[in-house]
């Protein structure tokens, strides 16, 4: 585990952010980039993800932790309690008494996360944004795998196997705190720690969705190259605008900017594309491209080609999708002529612009299923 930097942990105050001083909130928000965060978030809420217990959430709610969107900072908002803050914010922390008025050290608060995707975790970002001095003074975070839909009763029960991904470490307020993670296991929940007491805006946890390969054995046609599924990008041209990732995310677009769009190119006989693995060896029925909310940027003309085995090997590329014409805003259907087997696949736009969304449809070939299989085994042991 590798901690974001600049946090102290000898000064308690030295990680404050100084008090909103009016103007833009996130004029002095210290962010942070952490390579990680390329991959797909496997506590996004709007794939399933749920924040699905907390002790106290006296201040602001549990479920502000998973907005997909940054945290609002409005500072003429108040309630009853007090200042509404758009994260998770639980209440001071006391001691036993006047003499001792202050909480003991092993004293803390949490909350359960269910992940929409199980999935190996390869970093977390704790956000404190407008947390200034009311952030918590250190996190940690756990992990465990259960099958099913447990409730908290389950999650918390004496026999469930906790395994520590961030020890207990200092953050700071109103930043990004990245902390990569190195452990090779599958995992269904987090437990997310905040010592003593404290308020949190988001979490996201960046990994490798690793599905359940019985569950797509009753799917039967299925996006093979869905995250949820296990399908990944491994390379794209241009990432000027956002993230590729979202081509392959399985629900609907929802605005322009809820897709890929790369920078306008200027040199002609060039392209852009992006290069993905699917979930694992099938056999592609079908092809979606979607262009939806991009009208006067998106792509011109898509092409799709396909590669069973070593990527790196061009001669190993064939064609699945000619050249074709895209409409703006549009979603756009083609039935092959016949199953294409591949375990990856290139979509080429022409020369530039947007796509929203990319389906690839059909089902696992025998050495594909039996290679998930292989591969949930070894994260689940």
């Amino acid at each position: 585990m590798t901690a974001s930097p600049a946090a102290d942990s000898t000064d308690p105050h030295a990680n404050d952010a100084s008090p909103y001083g009016g103007g833009d909130p996130y004029a002095d928000y210290r962010g942070g980039d952490f390579p990680f965060t390329s991959l797909v978030d496997l506590a996004d809420r709007r794939f399933g993800a749920g924040v699905i217990a907390a002790n106290d959430e006296f201040f602001a709610e549990r479920e502000n932790l998973l907005k997909p969107t940054p945290a609002v900072f409005d500072p003429e908002r108040f309630g009853h309690k007090g200042k509404i803050m758009d994260g998770w914010e639980t209440r001071r922390r006391r001691g036993t008494d006047g003499e001792n008025p202050f909480p003991a050290e092993d004293e803390h608060d949490w909350a359960l996360i269910r992940l929409a995707a199980p999935g190996v975790i390869r970093g977390i970002v704790v956000d404190t944004a407008h947390f200034r001095g009311n952030y918590p003074q250190q996190v940690s975070v756990e992990a465990t795998a259960l099958p099913g839909s447990p409730g908290p009763e389950e999650l918390l029960a004496d026999g469930v196997k906790w395994e520590e991904l961030v020890p207990r470490t200092p953050v700071r307020g109103h930043a990004a705190n990245g902390f990569e993670v190195t452990v090779e296991r599958r995992f269904t929940h987090l437990r997310l720690k905040q010592h003593p007491d404290g308020g949190i805006a988001r979490l996201r946890v960046h990994g490798e969705v690793v599905p359940d390969p019985e569950w797509l054995d009753v799917l039967g046609t299925l996006d093979l190259a869905s995250v949820l599924h296990g399908g990944t990008v491994e390379d794209a041209s241009d990432r000027f605008y956002s993230s590729p990732t979202q081509i392959i995310q399985p629900d609907l677009s929802r605005k322009m900017d809820d897709g890929w769009e790369n920078r306008r190119r200027r040199v002609r006989g060039t392209h852009d594309w992006v290069r993905f693995r699917l979930a694992a060896q099938g056999e592609i029925r079908a092809v979606e491209i979607d262009t939806a909310y991009l009208k006067g940027n998106s792509a011109g003309w898509a092409a799709l080609s396909g590669c069973d085995g070593d990527p790196s090997d061009e001669a190993s590329w064939f064609e699945i999708l000619p050249k074709t014409r895209l409409q703006p805003d549009t979603p756009h259907r083609f039935p092959l002529p016949r199953a294409v087997t591949a375990t990856h696949v290139r979509l080429d736009v022409f020369p530039d612009g947007g796509l929203a969304r990319m389906r690839l449809h059909g089902a696992f070939t025998e050495a594909g299923r039996a290679a998930l299989g292989r591969r949930f085994d070894a994260l689940n042991g």
